[in-house]
C-alpha cells in the first residue's frame, strides 16, 4: 500500500523489499551446522584415511610373513638337501664296506679245504652279515629321523608363529 506523506512531497511511494525480523538462535543455529558439514567431511576423510593405512599395514604385514615362510622353506630345504646328501655318503659306504666283506668270503670259500669248512665260514659271515645289516640300517632310520626333525624345524617354528599371531585375531 502506498503512503503519502510531506516527505515525499505527497507522493505515494510503495515498499520495495519488507523484511522480517531476525531471529538471533535460527541464525546461530545454521551458522552451526554449516560448520559442522565441513567438520564432517574432514573426519570422514580421516576414517577413511586410518582405514586405507591400516589395510597398508596389514598387506605389508601379510608380504613379510609370506616373505619369512618361504626363507624357512628355502632353509628347510637346504637341510634336507645336505642331510640327503650326508645319507647318501653313509649308504654309499656301507654298501662298498658290505661289497667288500661278500668279496672277502668269496675269497675265504674258494680257499676251504671241505665242505664242512665252508658251510662253517658261510654260517658265520652270514651271521656277521645279519647283524651288520640290522645295526646300518638302525643308524640310518636314526640319521633319517634327526634330518627330519632338523629340517622341519624352521617349518615347525612358523607354523607355530602363525599359530600364535593369527590364533590372536580370531
Amino acid at each position: 500500500m502506498a503512503k503519502k506523506s510531506a516527505e515525499t512531497g505527497g507522493v505515494a511511494l510503495e515498499p520495495v523489499v519488507e523484511l522480517a525480523p531476525v531471529q538471533a538462535p535460527e541464525t546461530a543455529t545454521s551458522v552451526t551446522l554449516t560448520a559442522i558439514g565441513p567438520l564432517a567431511g574432514f573426519a570422514k576423510t580421516q576414517q577413511k584415511e586410518k582405514v586405507t593405512m591400516t589395510t597398508i599395514k596389514t598387506a605389508e604385514d601379510i608380504v613379510a610373513f609370506n616373505q619369512a615362510n618361504l626363507e624357512a622353506l628355502v632353509q628347510s630345504g637346504q637341510i634336507w638337501a645336505a642331510g640327503l646328501q650326508d645319507l647318501s655318503q653313509t649308504f654309499a659306504a656301507t654298501a662298498q664296506a658290505q661289497f667288500d666283506e661278500a668279496l672277502a668270503t668269496v675269497k675265504a670259500l674258494a680257499a676251504v679245504k671241505s665242505l664242512k669248512d665252508a658251510v662253517d665260514l658261510q654260517t658265520s659271515l652270514a651271521k656277521a652279515s645279519l647283524e651288520k645289516a640290522v645295526t646300518e640300517t638302525s643308524k640310518l632310520t636314526d640319521a633319517s629321523v634327526k634330518l627330519t626333525e632338523k629340517a622341519m624345524a624352521p617349518l615347525t617354528a612358523r607354523v607355530t608363529l602363525a599359530v600364535e599371531k593369527f590364533g590372536r585375531a580370531a
